[in-house]
């Protein structure tokens, strides 16, 4: 049994649990100061940031009253000057109640005295820490069982940049931030309707991470925001530290290489996603939004694609699909056809390839798992060095060991231009989590492909095929609109058909108001 920490709250003599394991309890707030007081400091033990700013308002006779913040998650000017100057300097010569009840010093203070925007009435302590935590002040009156929250929020935290791992030739370069409050303030500028709601969740027993899910009212399907929601009300865990632990949590299948959830960085691409009637899910303390339902076609697409002409996103789209089979495929083929089915070669080129191989002590597919795990290897060590000298390593790098290799007679030229295409191909894929996947299941088809031949080649995408074909993202099949076939969600795949003749929604979203273009005919 967990231990509870018992104390004596001294209105009516009865005796309450106060606080278990380390949580506030939700206990209401009691009449006197000096309760409520020593209850805060019990659930605050220890925690030499949290201010208590005693006060006595209209002077040596007035009524007590306290003041609880945590320095550092407060704004001290606005603290100074919208808070203590209003009530301890201004308050005493506007009012003349200071000695009357304390309700109606305390009703004087919110509706008169406070000049701070957002005020709200906290009556229970489970609230009251919350709100202390979350960047608010918290004033507690003497005789009043309730206490006024007031955001003075003033944190420091990362600006509005453009996003690193999304970069765009065309497009706006704002990115989201560590901030939940910036990160709507960016979906608010850009889609000013008030049927855009924003519902606010705390997840995390001891972080109390602010989730927000934000939908458009009269678009979204009822259905798909309701199973959001129940998916989001079961999560139990102690702490929800970035926006991956919440993913990870509600996708479908958790045992699948391929991401069901999409995140992205973009504001534009986030609002783009609502106005289709996806739902978005923003966490606090950082810049990646979750957007669901997700289909492999979403997130093969880039919000640049809707920014160029229909004809130039076409020829774009196109080259991204094929580099992406070609990562996906090419060394795997390659061994294929050089292990088994060397016939299928045209003479010259093979008669290359088998000179090169000659005197290689590996077999081809040992060599291309080598090649594979350097290259995967120098991507890794890129990614966590600092910038400049993490880009200088993965091209010296990748040149210096391909050229030392193939002179050593480890791996064959061949096979180093195979590798450099199938790195190059992956770089096409906008999605980080869609390239990943594609990545792991390559080793997977180079191993079929070893065994099995070109047999195993097409065995292994029969595989990845069912599978995929089974996965559902929040009831959206995943090769929507491909398999099932939705003829009319084939303008916006592969081909992207000009603007003004994608008048509708996509259908496997089910939106309310599935038209988005007016029926009226576009001007020649």
């Amino acid at each position: 049994m967990a231990n509870k920490s018992w104390r004596y709250l001294g209105h009516r003599n009865k005796a309450v649990p106060l606080v278990d394991e380390g949580q506030a309890a939700a206990l209401p707030l009691q009449y006197s100061l000096a309760v409520n007081l020593e209850t805060l400091q019990a659930i605050f033990t220890a925690c030499q940031d949290v201010v208590f700013r005693r006060m006595r308002i209209g002077g040596a006779m007035g009524h007590q009253a306290a003041l609880v913040y945590v320095d550092g998650l407060v704004n001290n000017d606005l603290v100074n000057d919208q808070i203590m100057k209003s009530i301890l300097l201004e308050g005493p010569q506007a009012m003349s109640v200071l000695t009357g009840a304390p309700y109606e010093l305390y009703r004087q203070v919110r509706d008169s005295l406070l000049t701070v925007a957002n005020v709200r009435e906290i009556i229970d302590f489970r609230e009251a820490a919350r709100c202390i935590l979350s960047g608010f002040a918290l004033f507690l009156l003497d005789g009043v069982n309730r206490a006024l929250a007031i955001e003075v929020c003033g944190w420091e935290h990362r600006g509005v940049e453009e996003p690193p791992t999304e970069a765009l030739i065309r497009g706006s370069r704002e990115g989201f931030s560590d901030c939940l409050r910036t990160n709507t303030a960016l979906l608010r500028r850009r889609l000013r309707d008030p049927q855009l709601k924003l519902k606010t969740y705390f997840l995390g027993r001891r972080s109390q991470t602010t989730v927000g899910l934000m939908y458009i009212e009269g678009i979204a399907n009822p259905g798909l925001i309701t199973e959001v929601e129940q998916r989001l009300n079961v999560i139990d865990i102690d702490g929800i530290l970035e926006s991956a632990y919440i993913e990870q949590f509600i996708e479908d299948k958790w045992y699948s290489p391929f991401a069901q959830i999409q995140n992205t960085e973009r504001p534009d691409e986030a609002a783009a996603a609502l106005l289709e009637g996806r739902v978005v899910i923003l966490t606090d303390n950082t810049p990646f939004a979750l957007i669901v339902p997700a289909t492999f076609n979403s997130l093969m697409h880039s919000p640049e694609d809707h920014y160029h002409r229909w004809f130039i996103a076409v020829l774009i789209r196109t080259l991204r699909f094929s580099g992406s089979f070609l990562a996906l495929l090419l060394p795997s083929f390659y061994i294929a056809m050089v292990s088994f089915t060397p016939e299928m070669i045209p003479t010259s080129l093979a008669i290359s390839i088998g000179a090169g191989r000659e005197g290689l002590p590996f077999p081809t597919i040992i060599e291309a798992f080598i090649m594979e795990s350097v290259l995967e290897l120098l991507r890794e060590a890129g990614i966590r060095l600092p910038g400049p000298l993490g880009e200088t390593l993965g091209v010296v790098g990748a040149l210096i060991l391909g050229q030392a290799a193939v002179q050593a007679g480890i791996v064959s030229s061949a096979m180093v231009i195979v590798v450099a295409l199938t790195a190059i191909a992956g770089f096409v894929v906008p999605s980080y989590d869609a390239a990943i996947s594609l990545r792991i299941l390559r080793f997977f088809l180079m191993i079929m492909a070893a065994v099995f031949g070109l047999y195993g080649v097409i065995l292994g995408l029969m595989l990845i095929l069912t599978h995929m074909v089974s996965l559902k993202s929040f009831g959206v099949p995943y090769l929507k609109p491909w398999a099932p076939w939705t003829a009319a969600d084939l303008k916006d795949s592969i081909y992207r058909t000009a603007l003004f003749r994608e008048r509708l929604r996509p259908a496997y979203l089910r939106p309310l108001e599935a038209r988005r273009i007016g029926r009226g005919k576009k001007k020649q």
